[in-house]
């Protein structure tokens, strides 16, 4: 499905823009994600328009972001999740290319299930620049902000896998929900040299401070669309990284397939 047609669905929400998303961060959040195939995404579209604004900039209801995720050299973030370790992280360098701003990312999942994402600015997309982003406390270095916000150093980390994909942000009208929307997916490995795409994939994301009612979680019930524990990182890599351990994340690719018409 062309990104023409899906922006034609999304001419019917009221637009939002970025100054009045700052109120609806949820920096410390609780995440459900869905997948769905991009043929039922137009119906998804049409059904909530009356409870979603939609994310405009520069006049453009979807966004192109492209991520580089970081791990160690035994790909300890990716085997953390793998392996059921309640408290893990993830660390990235996000180019939101409509923006043309880049940052540099840490979300860390706690115990309870909680999302907690902290992030700086990368001024000019340089990451190995000597300092980077402007705090309260001045500036800060590549290695003293991940020092503070991460389990590992700056120097343990390295580039792992590249993910494209475009994004459509629509908030609910109570601005207690943001809800992400992720179609045409690719994964590059850049150890292995691998690639990957699902272009009928889609991934959606409720993101809510606590238990607040979800207009979309609402309709995904109705229609029968069960939320799934996936995260692109991993199942990024478990597709581009041959004879790498993947056991939990097989049942899950599978279902993806099934779910996209792939098998």
């Amino acid at each position: 499905m062309a990104n023409s047609t899906l922006s034609k669905c999304l001419s019917t929400f009221s637009p939002i823009s970025l100054a009045e998303m700052d109120s609806v961060k949820l920096m410390n959040r609780i995440d459900t994600k869905y997948v769905v195939p991009l043929s039922v995404l137009p119906t998804l579209l049409q059904i909530a328009q009356d409870d979603y604004y939609a994310q405009q900039i520069d006049g453009k209801r979807m966004a192109t972001y492209d991520t580089l995720y970081y791990d160690t050299e035994t790909l300890d973030m990716y085997m953390r999740h793998h392996d059921r370790q309640l408290v893990r992280q993830k660390i990235r360098v996000r180019h939101y290319i409509d923006t043309d701003e880049t940052y540099l990312e840490i979300k860390r999942k706690d115990n309870k299930g909680r999302t907690k994402k902290k992030r700086i600015l990368v001024p000019d997309g340089e990451l190995d620049a000597q300092t980077i982003g402007h705090r309260k406390r001045g500036d800060i270095s590549v290695e003293d902000f991940i020092a503070e916000k991460s389990r590992y150093a700056w120097s343990e980390i390295r580039p792992h896998l590249s993910t494209i994909f475009d994004r459509i942000t629509l908030v609910n009208k109570a601005k207690t929900e943001r809800l992400t929307i992720d179609t045409h997916l690719v994964w590059t490995n850049v150890i292995t040299g691998e690639s990957k795409s699902f272009p009928e994939l889609v991934i959606i994301e409720l993101k809510r401070d606590g238990n607040m009612p979800s207009p979309m979680a609402k309709i995904l019930l109705e229609q029968r669309v069960k939320p799934l524990k996936i995260s692109k990182y991993c199942i990024g890599t478990a597709l581009t990284t041959p004879g790498l351990k993947q056991n939990r994340f097989k049942d899950k690719i599978r279902r993806i397939e099934r779910t996209i018409g792939n098998r």
